[in-house]
């Protein structure tokens, strides 16, 4: 892969990062219920925003751990036992991913059955679509670039 383009990836990556934490920030500023609260009583009242900060950090590994391999990509070590273990980190953040979105569904339908949950719905399952692809191409990805090197999965795993 040419330099050029794994820099343009990583900027991306960058301000995917940068604008998912603004949104975190500002989001809950929007919501009506929260149109007279103060910051306390918007960030440590509710139980279900700090689940939600608390599944962030797998997708913040996740980018970093994206950053990193395009980094070895970059410099000519796509193959090598760091990028299988960036690899392996991302496919276990992004099925954690899926496992606190299901759960968050879960909570949607049991706790709150009155609540209009529709849109929240319809977007966790778009990202419990995307995280799954995740977690798949990481998966083949790891296993292609183990076989393709011959790096021995115990080795690997050793150093974790």
């Amino acid at each position: 892969m040419k330099r050029g383009l794994t820099i343009f990836f990583q900027v991306v990556i960058v301000l995917i990062g940068i604008g998912v934490f603004v949104f975190m920030l500002w989001e809950p500023h929007l919501e009506g219920r929260n149109a007279h609260a103060t910051l306390f009583q918007i960030y440590f009242s509710d139980p279900f925003l700090t689940y939600a900060y608390i599944a962030s950090l797998a997708f913040f590994i996740v980018l970093y751990q994206t950053s990193k391999l395009l980094r070895n990509i970059k410099r000519d070590e796509t193959f090598s036992q760091s990028s299988v273990k960036a690899l392996r980190a991302i496919k276990y953040c992004a099925a954690s991913l899926v496992g606190f979105i299901v759960a968050a569904e879960a909570y949607l339908f049991i706790i709150r059955p009155g609540d209009d949950i529709a849109g929240g719905v319809a977007i966790g399952l778009f990202l419990i679509f995307v995280f799954s692809i995740m977690t798949s191409a990481a998966a083949v990805f790891e296993k292609t670039w183990v076989s393709r090197k011959g790096l021995q999965k115990k080795n690997i795993d050793s150093e974790y």
